[in-house]
């Protein structure tokens, strides 16, 4: 008997509807079934292929001396899916009942399969591209928030607690095994000794995880939705204006300096992306990100030459970490055209300043902040917190040297869309305050507007690389600050 389980559309897993609330998941309609059914029957398939899987992987580590390759264990899960489902039918019309239906079949079995490959009750959620956000309180509060900005309540990812931490745990093995088709993931721990967890899915979305600190195991998971990314791009989604797209372009092209900031969500990573876009080709890069999300190697024709680097956690021993700040050190001994970092946090502000202010032009990189000048005062906190303690005048003058532009990114009014709202030249520092003009500050409804006009150092920059400086300072008189309505 023949079971195509990746033929139906996946419409229940663990024996939950698909369907969240509200109407943002519309699925195929199926023959009826009871949920409670599906979910028997999906967790005896499941524990009788678990077992056999086991056993064959035991197998063949010892006649193989190594480990089950990922091409065997996906055919030894389909083929022992089969076998089980094949049984299961055989002990139904045995019994005297009717065995499943096809349609239930290919259900299950995809649900098995979910469960032992992919990413389990995930699965559907990570396949939808209009979701951003999953944020699952234990394995039955879950939370969604779609591209527009609708937050709804959708079906459990898995059938307790135990179950969903165990799924977590073989997405934290399977860390290691390829990431957007390159080599090089860190498997991550994740137990009572070390409860937090940072990972990349294949997809590229980023999962923390939090257990035994916690009533219940919870995780949270953001997609990047927008992966391969350009300033054009952005232009059509409304987060930049014709000029800010004019703008950033050129301050990339020129080897300006550039930190992107923002609150979480708000799209610091994609704006990233889009300005190492425009790096030429040539250009030798070095990204370092405490877990993988730029992806910039993962295309080859864009940027053929270019160096990831991602943050260790210690070993059961507490021992083999690597910081964001070592890798710093060790990516500057790479040498780079330019250094990427995926989000300053912490004492590694200090060897980036002094990486950007040394002759690392063109860097890039991403920091929280509530607006573009506190920018200023977050790098001052990380500096004073940092192993070299520097007094605030001492790191406002190395921000002077090193940063050229800050670009902070913000929500639209109802939340919807993200939009750059300010943009702030930096011209030098005076003490306890670094000196800096907002050439684009927030507009009526949050999105940057022409401010300041541009220094003379910047506009010199820009016409290096031939760019007209009129042509940004040109919004200042177009309705809307420019923005294309």
């Amino acid at each position: 008997m023949s079971h195509p389980i990746t033929s139906i559309p996946v419409a229940r897993v663990n024996g939950h509807s698909l369907t969240p609330t509200g109407q943002h998941l519309p699925l195929p309609a199926l023959p009826p079934a009871s949920a409670t059914d599906d979910a028997a029957v999906v967790r005896l398939v499941r524990r009788r292929v678990a077992d056999r899987l086991t056993r064959e992987a035991k197998a063949h580590e010892s006649a193989a001396g190594s480990a089950m390759t990922m091409e065997a264990r996906v055919a030894a899960v389909h083929r022992l899916i089969t076998q089980a489902l094949d049984e299961h039918a055989t002990d139904e019309m045995n019994a005297g009942r009717p065995p499943l239906r096809p349609q239930a079949e290919s259900r299950i079995g995809r649900a098995v399969a979910d469960s032992l490959l992919g990413a389990g009750g995930l699965e559907p959620l990570l396949a939808d591209s209009r979701v951003e956000e999953v944020n699952a309180n234990g394995c039955d509060r879950v939370f969604v928030r779609y591209a527009d900005g609708t937050r709804v309540m959708v079906a459990p990812i898995a059938d307790s607690d135990a179950e969903m931490v165990d799924l977590i745990r073989r997405l934290a093995a399977d860390a290691g095994r390829a990431m957007l088709g390159g080599e090089g993931g860190e498997e991550r721990r994740w137990d009572r000794a070390a409860p937090l967890l940072n990972l990349q899915l294949p997809d590229g979305s980023r999962l923390h995880a939090v257990m035994s600190v916690t009533r219940r195991p919870s995780l949270s998971i953001r997609r990047h939705r927008h992966p391969r990314v350009t300033l054009a791009d952005l232009q059509r989604l409304g987060t930049v204006s014709p000029a800010l797209r004019a703008l950033l372009a050129a301050a990339v092209r020129a080897r300006l300096n550039i930190l992107v900031a923002g609150p979480v969500g708000a799209g610091k990573t994609t704006l990233l992306r889009a300005l190492a876009a425009e790096i030429a080709p040539q250009e030798r890069i070095v990204t370092i990100e405490d877990t993988y999300e730029l992806a910039l190697d993962a295309d080859p024709i864009a940027h053929p030459d270019v160096m990831p680097l991602q943050t260790r956690d210690a070993n059961v021993e507490g021992e083999g970490a690597i910081d964001m700040s070592t890798l710093f050190r060790s990516g500057l001994r790479m040498g780079p055209d330019r250094v990427i970092v995926g989000e300053v946090r912490g004492h590694e502000v200090i060897p980036m300043l002094n990486a950007m202010s040394q002759g690392n032009d063109g860097s890039l990189g991403t920091i929280h902040a509530s607006s573009s000048a506190g920018v200023f005062h977050k790098l001052v906190l990380y500096a004073a917190q940092s192993p070299e303690r520097l007094e605030p005048a001492t790191t406002n003058l190395l921000v002077a040297e090193a940063v050229d532009l800050v670009v902070h990114l913000g929500f639209t009014p109802d939340r919807a869309g993200r939009v750059v709202t300010s943009v702030r030249d930096v011209v030098g520092a005076d003490g306890l305050t670094v000196a800096s003009n907002e050439v684009f500050r927030p507009g009526p409804d949050g999105r940057a507007v022409p401010g300041a006009p541009l220094s003379t150092e910047l506009a010199a920059a820009l016409t290096r690389v031939g760019c007209d400086p009129r042509v940004v300072d040109s919004a200042r008189w177009a309705p809307s600050g420019g923005w294309t309505q």
